[in-house]
């Protein structure tokens, strides 16, 4: 494997969790049980009233079905439209699924997901634009979104270790907004592209006790709140009159942890409890960009840690790192101009070095946030419709990569595996 690039692993993951913990949000800060304010990381941005500071609490019930999700084979090109569907009606993978001989390149995959996933102008623009190249992309969805002010106010949330209702981030507002979160949902999913989990209230450091020091069973409990959430959101809410969510809980196979926190050992016992195949939160343990790595049955997608030429200096490809990196997360949309240029320049360097080198899959991790006067958003956009679509290179979901790679020869996937990463110097 690829054990010796792991001697910078301990330091790589310090300075990813110091730059990841104090993110701001341009909606009012929310507060803890006693009333101190802490930051919000991810908000939720739909038509109508912006979301107001949380409150709600508990819930619990079975764990989703274990049900393993089924993936439709594709069509051989990825600008052709699909045009075979699964029994469900969602169109067949954009992936070709075929084996690769010994020695031969595969193709070069990029992931765009968008954590929180609470804006609906945002997934229409982003649905639109991969829909100009039969790609797909994965929304991580933050549980609470789905509460509205009925279910905020009755406290039907409870973060492990906090007081009910208290969260990090905005709850999902009136039933309108709710709703259309809901329908924006249900066209994602009959697209073909995919949703996981950001979990619920979005505890961090800056709102002890947040991921890090969360047990199995705390986040076994974050988990079986938030498929309850997917399952009862117009029970809990009170609606009467309202769309189904046609996202069944069994297709959601992987997600992101609040703030990249959490350690494998206490969240792979209890994705293992809900049927999960795989995550991508967990800071590469080595510089560059590498295949993902099966952990105890979980593929793990680490949050590279890549040279940005812009910046001059490493960094965790995220939107909200490169921010950080900039300016210290400062909110200067004087500045946006100068950042996309950066943040576009970072993806260029990576594609170089992939494709022309390992060809890993490439992670584009962001928020729908107009962080710092939109500067992730453009780029990110920008990105997706120059690169998804070209010959061997196919904007995709990890569920369909992950279906990809198990389809091959063990021996060639091994090899995929074993190579170096690529992307983490200058040269």
């Amino acid at each position: 494997m690829r054990g010796r690039y792991l001697v910078l692993g301990l330091a790589v993951v310090l300075a990813v969790v110091t730059t990841v913990l104090v993110i701001q949000s341009r909606n009012s800060q929310s507060t803890t049980a006693s009333g101190a304010p802490v930051t919000v990381t991810n908000t939720r941005t739909v038509p109508g009233q912006a979301s107001t500071d949380p409150g709600s609490a508990t819930s619990a019930a079975d764990p989703a079905s274990t049900t393993p999700a089924t993936d439709g084979s594709t069509s051989a090109e990825s600008s052709a439209p699909a045009t075979t569907a699964g029994a469900d009606g969602r169109p067949a993978s954009n992936v070709p699924m075929t084996k690769l001989a010994a020695g031969e390149k595969p193709p070069q995959f990029i992931i765009f997901s968008f954590d929180g996933a609470g804006s609906h102008e945002r997934w229409n623009t982003f649905m639109d634009a991969a829909a100009e190249s039969n790609s797909r992309f994965t929304g991580f969805l933050s549980g609470i979104y789905l509460l509205g002010d009925p279910a905020k106010n009755a406290a039907v949330y409870t973060g492990p270790g906090h007081a009910p209702g208290k969260a990090s981030i905005g709850y999902g507002g009136p039933e309108e907004e709710i709703v259309t979160e809901v329908n924006d949902l249900n066209l994602a999913y009959s697209r073909g592209h995919e949703i996981g989990t950001h979990y619920n209230g979005h505890f961090c450091d800056d709102n002890l006790p947040g991921g890090n020091q969360w047990s199995t069973a705390d986040w076994t409990s974050e988990l079986t709140q938030f498929f309850t959430f997917m399952k009862d959101w117009k029970t809990l809410n009170g609606y009467t009159d309202a769309p189904d969510l046609q996202v069944p809980t069994s297709e959601v196979k992987g997600g992101r942890t609040p703030c990249l926190t959490g350690s494998l050992d206490t969240l792979i016992p209890a994705w293992k409890q809900f049927g999960m195949t795989y995550d991508s939160s967990i800071p590469a343990p080595y510089n560059g960009i590498a295949w993902p790595e099966k952990v105890d049955g979980i593929w793990e997608f680490y949050m590279p840690q890549v040279y940005s030429p812009g910046l001059g200096k490493m960094t965790t490809a995220m939107d909200y790192n490169f921010w950080a990196q900039f300016n210290g997360a400062q909110e200067e949309p004087e500045t946006a101009p100068e950042l996309q240029g950066i943040v576009k320049g970072t993806y260029e360097f990576m594609f170089d070095k992939v494709f022309n080198g390992n060809r890993a899959p490439i992670l584009i991790a962001n928020h729908f946030n107009k962080w710092n006067g939109d500067s992730f958003n453009p780029p990110a956009l920008d990105f997706m419709k120059e690169k998804c679509g070209q010959p061997d290179v196919y904007c995709a979901t990890y569920q369909d990569v992950i279906a990809w790679m198990e389809m091959q020869d063990p021996a060639v996937l091994q090899s995929l595996l074993d190579q170096a990463p690529v992307a983490g110097q200058a040269e």
